[in-house]
């Protein structure tokens, strides 16, 4: 990453800094020598006020270094807990766009069908799928740094809960292989949560070599195709409801109107 993190900023005030993680730097504590998203904040904080003390600067939610995508970050304790109370509420809306070679299971669609001009156009225009909802019990694994789905009453097992809808199909221009673009609304922030209940539904994401590649199921040859797309929260010190949007980047999205 590089030093000036300024230019992921998406929105600041004196209580919150909303910034665009790009895939592949993480949000804190990178290897040594790496660069995070919290210390390129911090530096740019200090080199914006006087110097003479580290900034305040609170992380109170994460994304997962291969994923791209819109997060908060608290500049005073009061609103780091205003903002965690909001996540533990509930009330903080997370929205995800995911790519994935894996056919939904409720995409009825013929072959036949797909390939009329008449379906394409359809397809295109917005048909939507109703949204159809995961629940699973998912347990970590803090040794691999992995967590699995597991039966409910397993020791330190937690429930996790999401929903998703497919948006659109195309075909991928290396493998010419079809892939489904989804919308996931996240109910719960267990860890690796989506990228584990979608493989485990089979519907690995694009790029997700760590819990795709042993399902079976095509994940390309690109990095992980996950963004969190939008972000929905009431800002901390004015009582206003703050929507921010991103476009995912990653190559995997190719093909999907966005």
């Amino acid at each position: 990453m590089e030093a000036n993190a300024e230019k992921y900023i998406l929105f600041e005030d004196k209580d919150i800094i909303v910034c665009r993680k790009p895939a592949g730097i993480a949000v804190q504590n990178a290897r040594i020598g790496a660069m995070d998203l919290e210390s390129g904040l911090k530096n740019y904080l200090a080199s914006a006020g006087n110097g003479r003390q580290i900034p305040y600067l609170a992380v109170v939610h994460r994304l997962d270094q291969p994923v791209e995508g819109v997060l908060v970050f608290a500049r005073n304790p009061k609103a780091a807990r205003n903002l965690s109370a909001q996540i533990t509420a509930g009330k903080m809306e997370k929205i995800y766009l995911a790519v994935t070679f894996g056919r939904p299971a409720e995409y009825e669609k013929s072959e036949t069908a797909r390939s009329t001009e008449a379906d394409s156009d359809e397809t295109r225009s917005g048909k939507k799928h109703e949204p159809k909802i995961l629940e699973d019990y998912l347990k970590k694994d803090g040794k691999t740094n992995t967590s699995s789905v597991v039966s409910p009453g397993t020791p330190g097992a937690k429930k996790a809960r999401l929903s998703y809808e497919v948006l659109d199909e195309t075909q991928d221009k290396i493998s010419g292989k079809p892939k489904w673009l989804l919308r996931i609304h996240l109910d719960t922030g267990r860890h690796h949560q989506i990228r584990v209940q979608m493989a485990h539904a089979g519907m690995p994401l694009a790029g997700d070599r760590k819990y795709g590649s042993d399902t079976g199921i095509p994940i390309g040859t690109g990095g992980l195709a996950l963004c969190a797309a939008s972000l929905t929260f009431t800002h901390p010190a004015f009582g206003k409801v703050m929507k921010f949007q991103t476009t995912p980047q990653s190559p995997a999205f190719d093909g999907f109107k966005i």
